[in-house]
């Protein structure tokens, strides 16, 4: 009896390998990605890639880092990517132009502005006043973390234009050099490089753009219609892969967070980074699901309207789907 108990087990054993391979279990699904940048902000995309959660879904994942906005939907919309992770007005630009073949707004990354406030002295009790008759080192005109820092001045009652010396003709990599050589009172940055400031005592974080102007796509795993069209599939199985990848942030502490995404970030201490993770994890930044929500979408297009750079006001099932994230937080 022994013996013919193991020679089932085998035999089922075959025949489940057989079943798999027969369905396609083994077969694996290349998906490229378009990064905008490469970022901290961005942790949950590479622990989903570090922990296997794509390999697991049977994807092999290919990340590329475009620098930009622009060349990142250039890359999406020349076929040179099937996913890009960009801020969702890019999505709205491109409609406003004409796409025959939309960009959709399938799984949501981040869920805030990424920057701070970081002034040259230290101030124990700030308030947004302190910057009226200041030179303020802001971000390049157009983009989103300059719309989501005037509309923040704005709402505290700031006029960006006759309150301050705003200075916006400065490259977004020349910014932290430009304040650390001694333009500025203040200036909006991401981090890692505002930690990096406060640690070397060049400059302090007051504020977060990103607690003040409230939750938003920031940024967004998109693709065209036509891909999500006709790769239902691998479109799911990304989607499941990130929720895994989200989930795991949230329920693990910012040090393990730290350790595993370090290898993206080989100039940047595993101390450093684990500042940085806490910091948008305490304020809510890294989305705890791939939902884009309508409250979001809203706020997205009142700020770019606030900011004078909304092309024209695009209704929120026109360029997002929630159907695949839906569908992959039921299971």
């Amino acid at each position: 009896m022994k013996g013919l108990r193991i020679t089932l087990s085998i035999l089922l054993s075959f025949a489940l390998i057989a079943a798999l391979a027969a369905c396609g279990g083994g077969k694996t699904e290349k998906v490229r990605i378009a990064e905008v940048t490469r970022s901290i902000f961005y942790a949950p995309q590479y622990v989903a890639i570090e922990k296997g959660f794509f390999e697991e879904e049977g994807l092999e994942v290919e990340l590329t880092t475009t620098w930009g906005g622009d060349k990142t939907m250039t890359t999406l919309l020349a076929d040179g990517a099937d996913v890009a992770l960009v801020g969702s007005e890019t999505s709205i630009y491109v409609y406003a132009q004409g796409s025959n073949d939309p960009i959709i707004n399938f799984a949501q990354l981040t869920q805030t502005d990424g920057t701070f406030l970081v002034s040259r002295e230290k101030l124990d009790n700030f308030e947004w006043d302190d910057l009226k008759g200041s030179t303020f080192l802001g971000q390049r005109k157009g983009g989103m973390p300059q719309m989501a820092g005037e509309f923040v001045l704005k709402k505290n009652g700031i006029d960006p234009q006759n309150d301050l010396n705003l200075i916006q003709n400065v490259d977004f990599a020349n910014i932290p050099s430009a304040f650390a050589s001694g333009t500025g009172e203040f200036v909006q940055l991401f981090e890692p490089q505002a930690s990096i400031f406060e640690a070397e005592g060049i400059g302090y974080i007051v504020a977060s753009f990103g607690e003040e102007s409230g939750h938003l796509p920031y940024t967004t795993f998109m693709a065209k219609e036509s891909y999500l069209k006709e790769n239902p599939e691998a479109a799911e199985k990304f989607t499941r892969a990130l929720y895994k990848a989200q989930q795991w942030v949230e329920n693990n502490p910012a040090s393990e967070t730290a350790k595993v995404i370090l290898p993206y970030f080989e100039d940047t201490s595993v101390e450093l980074i684990e500042t940085v993770v806490d910091r948008y994890k305490s304020q809510g930044s890294f989305a705890t699901n791939p939902i884009l929500d309508q409250d979001e979408w809203d706020n997205l297009q009142n700020i770019m309207d606030t900011a004078g750079e909304l092309p024209q006001y695009v209704e929120y099932g026109t360029l997002v789907n929630t159907t695949i994230a839906e569908e992959v937080m039921e299971e």
